[in-house]
């Protein structure tokens, strides 16, 4: 029996040794997001405007499926009669103006589902910060409407953050090890398909190992852009969230990394 537990100790002993190894080798990326804003400065709509088009377009990964009408609303394009979101917003739901219901879909997903469409927003408040979250918001309102964000909301947000993250960071990060657990946080499986879970948005999971190796996985997290999008999927380019890199510890990028390069 001792002779087993040692066994057994040694094997968890060598697995952290090794893991602890490769955080320490692996350099974190700085994401390329929007800067925080200064909220001790009068910020003015056009710039609120600014940065949550640049985040829609890259980091937010918004594209991804508010870009092709398909498995989401374009917001991209008119609605019909109702206009582009920045003209309908304020007709969703009763006793919300726009900028209210925005910010409300976008951290509170599901209670705004479109007919229509599945539940599959996340939570943006899990990786924005709540001033990146209301760029959002303002650059939305631009698209057919009047930009009623200020930098009023966001100090109000900084104040009481209970609706999302906090002004200055994202979400706290989660210190799980456990890999579908850091995909489900993650919201990775928002995009792609592992086994019976997921969505086909992006390239599945499901056998990534038999076609990618270590190092093409770990640059694609940490850096979307570094590699070539997959066959078949490069409309999809420049949609993939930046933010991982910061995200996730070195470990837990390890263990996700590790974890899809199994899957064949």
């Amino acid at each position: 029996m001792l002779a087993t537990n040692l066994k057994i100790l040694s094997v968890v002993l060598g697995t952290i040794l090794f893991y602890t190894y490769l955080a320490g080798s692996i350099p974190q990326v700085e994401s390329e997001v929007p800067a925080e804003l200064d909220l001790s400065a009068n910020v003015t709509a056009e710039e609120l405007v600014a940065a949550g088009e640049e985040l829609y377009a890259g980091g937010g990964g918004c594209l991804a499926c508010h870009g092709t009408g398909t498995r989401a609303p374009n917001l991209l394009e008119p609605d019909g009669a109702t206009g582009l979101i920045g003209e309908r917003c304020g007709q969703r739901v009763e006793g919300m103006v726009c900028k209210e219901y925005l910010h409300a879909s976008l951290i509170r997903p599901t209670d705004f589902v479109v007919p229509g469409f599945d539940p599959i927003m996340p939570d943006m408040s899990r990786t924005l910060s709540e001033s990146q979250v209301w760029t959002l918001v303002a650059y939305l309102e631009s698209l057919g409407g009047e930009v009623t964000v200020s930098s009023e909301d966001l100090a109000a947000s900084a104040a009481d953050p209970a609706g999302g993250a906090t002004a200055g960071s994202a979400a706290p990060a989660s210190t799980t090890m456990e890999p579908m657990a850091l995909l489900e946080e993650n919201q990775c499986l928002v995009c792609h398909q592992l086994g019976d879970q997921g969505a086909p948005i992006g390239p599945p999971f499901t056998d990534v190992g038999a076609r990618r190796d270590v190092d093409f996985i770990r640059s694609k997290v940490l850096d979307p852009a570094s590699v070539q999008p997959a066959e078949g999927y490069e409309a999809l380019a420049g949609t993939m969230p930046t933010t991982f890199g910061t995200q996730l510890s070195a470990a837990q990028l390890e263990v996700i990394v590790q974890f899809l390069a199994e899957q064949r």
